[in-house]
């Protein structure tokens, strides 16, 4: 699992992003004791992470409720994995314990 190094605000760049209200208060309520900032910006690191290509999955097996097999439309990355899923591969979409879907490739999750 990655961990997050935190860096100092006081080294940051003070940007400003206009956000819905709901959607700011989703945030607040999603990100607890550690702000909305901070959980902004580990999604944004996430994201770049796995767009970038130096993704490292931060789930496991356990974390994994149901599968549904499916066909990649676009390419995906395994959540499990990392591994790339391409286009029009078969593939699995799993249900985690938080409520989220995410991309699995075909091998990486064996239903007992």
């Amino acid at each position: 699992m990655h961990t997050i190094t935190r860096t100092s605000t006081t080294d940051m760049e003070v940007t400003s992003i206009r956000l819905e209200r709901e959607l700011k208060e989703k945030l607040k309520e999603l990100s607890g004791n550690q702000g909305y900032q901070a959980l902004i910006r580990d999604v944004l690191w996430n994201f770049v992470r796995q767009k970038s290509g130096e993704f490292s999955p931060q789930l496991s097996q356990a974390d994994i409720r149901a599968t549904i097999a499916a066909t990649a439309q676009h390419d995906e990355r395994c959540a499990l994995t990392g591994k790339i899923i391409r286009s029009q591969e078969p593939m699995l979409l799993g249900l985690t314990t938080s409520g989220q879907m995410v991309p699995l490739s075909s091998n990486s999750f064996v239903n007992p």
